[in-house]
C-alpha cells in the first residue's frame, strides 16, 4: 500500500493512501492506529509533500562495492554511518538548490527505509518487523566539500539536499529491487539492492545498537556506482522498482 502526505484544497496538510490515481484520506496516525477513508481525491489535483517528517535521517556510505571503487575508497568492514538534517528534506517536484559554497554537486539515488516502531538493539532476524515501508531518496552531495572537509556534515546537509518521495510503499521486498537514476533522461545509475554490502536487516540492527530508532526515522541505504554532477536546469529522476519515481529539478 502507498501512503502520501499532501496539501488539501484548503491548504491543510493531510495524510492519505493511494488507489490507482486517487487518494483517500487517512484518519489517525499511520504509525499507530488509523482508518482509511474512500479514495475520492484525484492525485493530480493536489501537491505532494515529503511522505514523512523524519525525526532523524541516518545514512550509509560506500554500501555498494562499485561505488566505493569509483571513489577510490575501501569497502567498509562495518556500516559507515553519517546523518543528514531533517531541514534538508524536500518533496517530489521541488527543486534542489545548488549552494554557492560548492562547485561540484552530485546525485545519489537510494532506497530509503521508513521505520515504523521504536527499537533499540534490534536482532537482525527481527529487523524487518520494525519497518513501516520504503521510499525513494536522493542523497545530494557537495562532493568537493566532502573531500575538503574529511567529514561529511556540510557536504550532505544543505537545505534541499534530501529529496524523498513520492510516497511510502509498505509492500516491498528490499532484497532485490532495481535502482536507477537519470539526469535529463540520460541513465547515470543502475543496480540492484542485492549488490549492497550490508543488507537492510543488518543495517537496521547495526544502527539500533547505537541509537534508538523511532517511528518516521529514515535510513538511506547507500547509492550504487554512477554518481555524477548536477547543474542548473537539470532534471533528476531517481526510480526504484516497486515504489516509483522521484523527480526534482535543479536550480541556483
Amino acid at each position: 500500500m502507498k501512503f502520501v502526505r499532501f496539501l488539501n484544497k484548503d491548504r491543510s496538510e493531510k495524510t492519505g493512501w493511494v488507489k490507482d490515481d486517487m487518494i483517500g484520506l487517512v484518519d489517525g496516525d499511520i504509525f499507530d492506529e488509523y482508518r482509511r477513508l474512500e479514495a475520492t481525491i484525484p492525485m493530480n489535483s493536489v501537491k505532494l509533500l515529503a511522505p514523512v517528517i523524519p525525526g532523524k535521517i541516518v545514512c550509509l556510505g560506500r554500501n555498494y562495492a562499485e561505488h566505493a571503487r569509483e571513489q577510490g575508497a575501501e569497502v567498509p568492514e562495518t556500516p559507515l554511518l553519517f546523518m543528514k538534517p531533517p531541514s534538508s528534506v524536500i518533496a517530489q517536484g521541488e527543486s534542489i538548490v545548488l549552494p554557492v559554497q560548492s562547485q561540484q554537486v552530485e546525485h545519489e539515488a537510494e532506497l530509503v527505509v521508513v521505520i515504523g516502531k521504536r527499537g533499540h538493539w534490534i536482532p537482525v532476524e527481527n529487523a524487518l518487523q520494525y519497518v513501516f515501508g520504503y521510499t525513494v531518496g536522493n542523497d545530494v552531495t557537495a562532493r568537493d566539500l566532502q573531500q575538503k572537509d574529511g567529514q561529511w556534515t556540510r557536504a550532505k546537509g544543505f537545505d534541499t539536499f534530501c529529496p524523498i518521495g513520492p510516497w511510502i510503499e509498505t509492500d516491498l521486498d528490499p532484497s532485490d529491487v532495481l535502482i536507477t537514476c537519470r539526469v535529463n533522461s540520460e541513465l547515470r545509475q543502475m543496480a540492484s539492492t542485492r549488490e549492497m554490502v550490508f543488507m537492510v536487516p543488518q543495517i537496521i540492527a547495526y544502527i539500533s545498537t547505537i541509537m534508538t530508532l523511532m517511528p518516521g526515522d529514515l535510513i538511506f541505504t547507500g547509492t550504487p556506482a554512477g554518481i555524477g554532477p548536477l547543474v542548473n536546469g537539470d532534471e533528476v529522476e531517481a526510480e526504484i522498482e516497486g515504489i516509483g519515481k522521484l523527480i526534482n529539478s535543479v536550480t541556483k
